[in-house]
């Protein structure tokens, strides 16, 4: 292969790959793939527009469509599943875990999953029935039912030989679960105990009672216990506690994953998963974002023009007060930030919420008299102006104070009405910190110093 063909070794999978493509050098481009992991191969999809995600996906091995689909984010997975035949998808998802394809699934329209679905042999079909019973973001929508359970009264020499006789045993399989004869969920058998324990022994002596789920526990709450109890998998059972199937780490850290990004999303006003999602689509949806905010800055636009003729007299005011509020914001999102994180973590409960108040509020006013000495001091020498900098001293201890006020009441508020306070909280606390800045600083002026 000549030095044109070679892959560079200084540029990323994704950029060689782009490269390649541009070229034409399909056969570079290819062997590029060849040595990426199926995430992978998704994350390099997702990095390309849309013009050059079909090229890249003709180069996949079709054993590994399944794998690559299961990775990908759902609008760009989505994109895909619109093109593809149903019983070229039933192929590329034949070998794929259940919960996997669950998950695929969800994105169809109705008729092509029922397709798929009727494509599928009588093994895979009984295997999804129960989790598509259940909604996706639930532990019953998450869970694999891909297990291996055994009874408690039975040697450990005779699970030994069981296990033997399967040939292999589910990945990431941690645990054995321990049944009774009518299915129902009594604990797990560390798969270190088969090892180190002697034969003779049974499955009972070495249970034990870990941790399970109900199949309608919420994924965030999932999320939880797993991260809680560092748990690598755990059983999930439904309301009569009969054992349903089992949720690995990997699905866990998805969900993670998953939460982390919406919330960096969400706090920007952004939805779309896709970043070469189409470009009205994506106007649209920032459009409305923009639209909040602009209504939200004419409303500081207003006060301000309330007091146009303080500031004709005092220019100073006009220099100064972009200081009060962007203080008063800054205050303010770090406690909001800390109030969505401990709503997120399911760390504030109602039994805590009059000390966290109490404790965001001396420090908006330890912090508001910190600083508003210091600023008062460079105004005062900047200005030759006492009483200035005493106005704006008294404007941010008074800002900063509403503002981790607002910064911690604001998440809760919205979380009692269903909205989401990453996604609303930042506009509205901004709001407030600039008007109520802007109403002090300017009101005070008016008072003491242009009256």
């Amino acid at each position: 292969m000549d030095d044109t063909t070679q892959q560079d070794p200084e540029l990323s999978a994704v950029d060689s790959l782009h490269e390649a493509l541009e070229q034409d050098d399909i056969e570079l481009a290819r062997d590029i793939v060849a040595t990426l992991h199926s995430s992978e191969i998704a994350d390099v999809i997702e990095s390309m527009p849309s013009r050059d995600r079909d090229n890249a996906w003709q180069l996949i091995d079709p054993e590994l469509e399944g794998d690559v689909l299961s990775h990908m984010q759902d609008a760009v997975r989505a994109e895909f599943l619109e093109q593809m035949h149903p019983d070229k998808l039933a192929d590329a998802t034949r070998n794929l875990d259940a919960d996997d394809v669950a998950d695929i699934l969800q994105d169809l329209p109705e008729d092509v999953a029922d397709t798929v679905l009727r494509s599928m042999d009588e093994q895979n079909l009984q295997r999804l029935s129960s989790i598509l019973t259940y909604p996706e973001d639930t532990a019953g929508g998450l869970m694999n039912i891909d297990v291996v359970s055994v009874r408690a009264n039975v040697s450990l020499d005779a699970v030994a030989r069981y296990l033997r006789l399967l040939g292999e045993i589910p990945a990431k399989t941690d645990n054995l679960m321990v049944v009774d004869r009518e299915n129902n969920y009594l604990g797990v058998l560390p798969l270190t105990e088969l090892l180190v324990r002697g034969p003779e022994t049974t499955v009972g002596a070495w249970m034990e009672e870990e941790a399970y789920l109900s199949a309608n526990t919420p994924k965030s709450e999932v999320a939880k216990l797993f991260e809680q109890r560092d748990l690598v998998s755990a059983a999930v059972i439904d309301d009569e506690g009969h054992l349903l199937g089992r949720i690995t780490i990997d699905d866990v850290v998805d969900v993670i994953q998953e939460a982390a990004e919406q919330a960096v999303r969400s706090m920007a006003g952004l939805g779309e998963d896709d970043m070469f999602s189409p470009v009205f689509v994506t106007t649209k949806r920032r459009a409305i974002w923009l639209g909040i905010n602009l209504l939200t800055a004419f409303l500081a636009s207003w006060v301000i023009g309330r007091f146009e003729d303080t500031i004709h007299e005092l220019v100073a005011l006009a220099v100064l007060m972009p200081v009060v509020a962007g203080m008063g914001g800054i205050a303010g999102s770090q406690t909001l930030t800390i109030a969505i994180r401990g709503i997120a973590l399911g760390q504030i409960v109602k039994t805590n919420i009059k000390p966290l108040l109490i404790k965001e509020l001396t420090v908006g006013t330890l912090n508001g008299i910190l600083w508003s000495c210091v600023v008062a001091t460079i105004v005062i020498l900047w200005f030759d102006n006492l009483f200035l900098g005493l106005v704006i001293g008294v404007s941010m201890v008074i800002n900063l104070i509403i503002a981790a006020l607002a910064g911690a009441l604001i998440p809760l508020v919205l979380k009692r009405f269903g909205i989401d306070p990453a996604i609303a909280g930042g506009v509205i606390l901004t709001t407030i910190t600039d008007v109520v800045g802007f109403m002090t600083f300017l009101g005070l002026a008016t008072i003491f110093l242009v009256a």
